[in-house]
C-alpha cells in the first residue's frame, strides 16, 4: 500500500543530497575539461550548479521516483552527462584521465561535506533537535549517494568514469580494445546488477567505506 507520508518524508531527505551528487559529479567533468583545453560544456552553459540544467528525466526523476516507490532503503540517480570533446584535449589520452577522475573525486568531498552535517547534527544542543534530526538523516543519505557514485563511476567499464580512466592509462593496444566496449557497456552493467553480480562485489566495499564515514560522523 502506497505511504504518502513516508514517501513524502523520504523525498525530503534524500532531494538535496541525490540532486547535489549528481549536479556536482557532472560539473567537475565539465570544469576540469575546460581548465584542459575543451571549452564545449561551458559554451553549453553545464558549468552551473542549477540542478535544472544537468537533469536527465529518467535517470534524475523516474529512476529515484520508482526507488521511492518500492520503498528501497537509498535513492540511486544519474545527471546528464556533459559533453566533452575529447578531441579538444591539450593532451587526449592523458586529459581523459584526468577529466574522469573529476567526478569521483567531487563525490568524495562531498562524502566529507556530508560526514561534518552528520557529525554537526549529533552535536547540537537538545533545544535544536527538531534540525539535528534532520541534519544526521539528511547526512547520512549524503555519504550513501555518494559512497554509491565513487564506487559504480570507477567500475573500469566504458562509458564509465573508470573505464575512460583505464582508456588513458592502458598501453594503446590495450587501451583501443578496451574502448570498443563502450556501446556495449551499460548492457553489461544491467546484466551484473540484475545477477546480483555486481552487488556481491561491490557490496562489502561499499559497506566499508559508509560505515568508516558514517563512523568519523559519529552515526547510528
Amino acid at each position: 500500500m502506497f505511504d504518502l507520508t513516508h514517501f513524502i518524508r523520504t523525498l525530503a531527505i534524500w532531494a538535496i543530497p541525490v540532486l547535489f551528487a549528481i549536479t556536482v559529479h557532472e560539473v567537475a567533468h565539465g570544469w576540469v575539461a575546460w581548465k584542459r583545453g575543451d571549452p564545449t560544456a561551458m559554451l553549453m552553459g553545464r558549468l552551473t550548479l542549477n540542478p535544472i540544467k544537468h537533469i536527465d528525466p529518467f535517470g534524475t526523476i523516474l529512476l529515484p521516483g520508482i526507488l521511492l516507490l518500492f520503498h528501497s532503503p537509498f535513492l540511486f540517480g544519474y545527471a546528464k552527462p556533459v559533453p566533452v570533446n575529447f578531441a579538444g584535449l591539450k593532451k587526449p589520452k592523458s586529459d581523459m584521465v584526468w577529466v574522469a577522475i573529476a567526478g569521483p573525486a567531487a563525490n568524495l568531498l562531498m562524502a566529507i561535506f556530508w560526514t561534518m552535517v552528520l557529525w554537526l547534527g549529533g552535536h547540537l544542543p537538545g533545544a535544536l533537535a527538531y534540525v539535528a534530526e534532520p541534519m544526521q538523516l539528511m547526512g547520512e543519505a549524503g555519504i550513501i549517494i555518494n559512497v554509491i557514485l565513487i564506487i559504480f563511476n570507477l567500475i573500469p567499464i566504458p562509458p564509465l568514469d573508470g573505464g575512460r580512466v583505464a582508456v588513458g592509462l592502458l598501453p594503446a593496444s590495450a587501451s583501443i580494445a578496451l574502448s570498443r566496449v563502450e556501446p556495449y557497456g551499460f548492457i553489461i552493467l544491467i546484466v551484473l546488477l540484475f545477477t546480483g553480480i555486481l552487488w556481491s562485489v561491490l557490496g562489502p566495499l561499499f559497506l566499508w567505506i559508509y560505515h568508516f564515514f558514517l563512523a568519523v560522523g559519529g552515526g547510528s
